[in-house]
């Protein structure tokens, strides 16, 4: 959404005559780009970004984007914890990366088994609202927008769905660590950055001021963003508040990034590659 906003603004004009947005779609896109050298600039999950870096790719962290974007969304409005999942379904989207690893580090820290519940995996986040919209599990966990677009599509099905967890306070707690999951950013390709260094200060500087922009007026935000993301302005407007929204240098993230990730590594370490990425990772 702030990319978005950022190119339709016109705040990264003076980077490139031409600046195109393009979704990708699942994880695998995005490492077929990136190993492929098709993609050099792109949002994707600080975790990833890590275990690319540690696995030898090119790929620089410049920001972190969102300090957090995770929900488990239902119509039971008595599933406010953990342990009231336990044997109940829960679609979880993008099985073993981001949303799947932290929802799993969170139920080991809560010493629940994974065979405690039932677990209905599904391709996009998109697909995981649609079966919780249709009635056909009891919650999912879901990033934005697309917790927001589950509760909107609930509510024209005549099904009321809200946030029962917000994964941000229940890592805090579980983890005892701050209340902020720094959970995607930009990144460049190291070949990127050599040659147009100004131009990845730039586009950040853009993505900092755009942020203030969306942050400051959602509605006004939805409207500009909605017909390239492909959602309805409603839903944008309703996501842009629960998404947590920043431009942090990833410099500055560093040391809110590392116990995030020790944490994820603790029950496999291949997450992150085998080690914590080194300073060169941050810009």
């Amino acid at each position: 959404m702030t990319v978005v906003h950022a190119i339709e603004t016109g705040r990264l004009r003076g980077i490139a005559d031409t600046v195109t947005f393009r979704a990708w779609r699942n994880p695998d896109e995005l490492r077929a780009g990136l190993t492929s050298g098709t993609m050099n600039v792109f949002v994707l999950p600080t975790q990833s970004a890590a275990n690319l870096f540690n696995r030898g790719l090119d790929v620089r962290l410049v920001n972190v984007m969102t300090n957090g974007l995770l929900h488990v969304v239902s119509a039971d409005p008595a599933l406010t914890s953990l342990e009231a999942l336990k044997g109940r379904s829960v679609a979880v989207p993008f099985r073993n990366d981001t949303p799947d690893i932290i929802f799993r580090r969170l139920l080991t820290a809560r010493n629940i088994g994974e065979d405690d519940l039932d677990l209905r995996f599904a391709g996009t986040p998109l697909e995981a609202a649609q079966l919780l919209a249709t009635g056909r599990i009891d919650a999912a966990l879901l990033p934005e927008p697309a917790a927001s677009a589950s509760i909107v599509r609930g509510a024209m099905a005549g099904r009321a769905l809200t946030r029962v967890i917000d994964i941000q306070d229940a890592w805090a707690k579980a983890m005892d660590l701050p209340p902020a999951l720094p959970q995607a950013g930009l990144g460049v390709t190291g070949a990127f950055l050599e040659a147009h260094r100004p131009a990845v200060e730039a586009l950040h500087q853009g993505l900092a001021q755009a942020v203030e922009a969306v942050n400051a007026a959602p509605a006004e935000a939805a409207g500009i963003v909605a017909g390239t993301v492909g959602l309805p302005a409603p839903v944008i407007r309703q996501a842009i508040p629960h998404s947590n929204l920043v431009a942090t240098r990833a410099g500055a993230a560093r040391p809110v990034l590392e116990p995030v990730f020790k944490a994820l590594a603790d029950t496999d370490p291949a997450i992150l590659g085998g080690k914590l990425p080194d300073s060169a990772f941050y810009l």
